[in-house]
């Protein structure tokens, strides 16, 4: 197939979420017969409800900047389905990504004629197979591997990896991953393997005990990012931060044996780094990064010019300066408090447009309670998903004085943009929204 007919065949699979069927039967059957290629050097596995995008592409541009061919493999994509699987920080290309489709296509279909799988792997599967594929043919040192969903039982749970890292856990999925933090956390917790060292972003309590109940049963070295990393110096722009992480003494834990442990693994100095990740909570994703790397043995440099570097489009992301346009992908509560919290902080006295979409199997009446006291007007529409709530229903949820509806992104910048100079447009509430938008500003 050429680029286009693989794109239209994938998507032809149906919704990633909507068709997913949990077992890793299949994936694993079609990577045997392509030969293992998720047997690759030094695999970082990332699992996490919020904060596991951005701290992968950390993690991934630091491993870069230490000198190594790196593959980068996350979800969803924003404008083109190339951008899932990166080397080198660059996704890969056109030809590349067919060339992986038709072989991995191929496979599915033998298996099938021989009925050694029973349907043909599922977009996510398909993509997560071709990664690997493509991470073996152009010889990566080393794969950085964000969960699509869950992690127990998510495609890219048929690897073993030399770092397992959760970000925080909170509600979403809950119709296929439990209705309780423990619940959720459990599926998180199923990326980790025994004797692999673990790297936590600091949890809520109950997601925290179900973490540390699974890492001990496997005997996994326990790094708690933030209790390891001491935070100091913080200063937040619009445009990201700056701080300094330390490395706490092993003697602060007094009967904490893992201090001791990770301080094998510690920077000779304080770190300065400048995350170019807007919003405070990528602080903390930064400290998960930097915690991650340092276990991997990065040199400090590395660490700091990596984290510099990344780029993670779609988050709090500055597209346009006249009018001032934001992007932000806040599809869960917890990152639509993040962006409210960010609204609050940098835009306070300015005149605020939120252009919002969102998706029927999301929290839409929470999260529109928490973001839409920020905002001065609303403008309700949709992504052109089947799966989008209709603007008329985001209205009528909407404890707002000023709430119109456009029937689509196109229509909603246009109502969105005449007015005072000093106003600011966030586009947010569905990913798909804002790869619509990245699409449309960018030419």
């Amino acid at each position: 197939m050429n680029y286009p007919d693989s794109v239209r065949f994938l998507y032809s699979l149906g919704n990633e979420v909507q068709t997913a069927k949990y077992g890793l039967r299949r994936i694993t059957t079609v990577l045997e017969a392509l030969g293992h290629p998720q047997k690759l050097p030094r695999i970082v596995h990332v699992a996490g409800t919020n904060g596991k995008g951005s701290t992968s592409a950390m993690i991934e541009s630091g491993l870069r900047a230490s000198g190594l061919r790196t593959g980068l493999f996350t979800s969803p994509h924003l404008v083109q389905p190339t951008e899932r699987i990166r080397v080198d920080g660059r996704p890969v290309t056109a030809e590349q990504f067919t060339a992986a489709f038709d072989c991995v296509h191929a496979c599915a279909e033998d298996l099938l004629n021989r009925s050694d799988i029973d349907f043909h792997p599922t977009y996510f599967e398909t993509v997560t197979a071709m990664a690997f594929f493509l991470f073996q043919e152009l010889k990566t040192e080393t794969a950085v591997l964000e969960v699509g969903l869950g992690g127990r039982l998510d495609a890219t749970n048929v690897v073993q990896p030399g770092l397992c890292v959760i970000t925080p856990i909170d509600f979403d999925h809950e119709a296929l991953l439990g209705r309780s933090l423990a619940a959720i956390a459990a599926e998180k917790a199923g990326i980790l393997k025994r004797g692999v060292p673990a790297v936590f972003a600091a949890q809520r309590p109950e997601a925290q005990e179900m973490l540390d109940r699974r890492a001990c049963e496997l005997g996994a070295e326990v790094i708690r990012a933030q209790e390891i990393w001491r935070v100091e110096d913080v200063s937040h722009s619009p445009l990201g931060s700056r701080f300094n992480v330390a490395q706490e003494s092993p003697t602060v834990g007094g009967s904490r044996p893992e201090l001791a442990q990770v301080c094998a693994h510690a920077a000779a100095r304080p770190l300065q780094i400048r995350c170019p990740l807007a919003g405070e909570h990528q602080v903390g994703n930064a400290v998960v990064a930097v915690a991650s790397l340092a276990r991997l043995g990065v040199p400090d440099s590395a660490i700091e010019c990596g984290i510099a570097a990344t780029r993670w489009p779609g988050r709090l992301d500055r597209v346009s300066e006249s009018p001032e346009i934001i992007l932000d992908g806040a599809h869960n509560p917890a990152g639509v408090r993040a962006l409210a919290a960010y609204i609050q902080r940098f835009y306070a006295g300015r005149h605020v447009v939120l252009i919002y979409g969102a998706m029927r199997d999301k929290a839409v009446a929470e999260m529109t309670g928490i973001l839409f006291a920020h905002a001065d007007e609303v403008i309700a529409t949709a992504p052109r998903q089947a799966r989008a709530v209709d603007p008329d229903t985001i209205r009528d949820l909407a404890d707002h004085p000023c709430v119109r509806t456009a029937p689509d992104l196109s229509a909603a910048l246009a109502m969105a943009r005449p007015g005072s100079p000093d106003r600011a447009i966030f586009i947010t509430g569905s990913l798909f929204l804002v790869g619509e938008a990245l699409a449309a500003l960018n030419g």
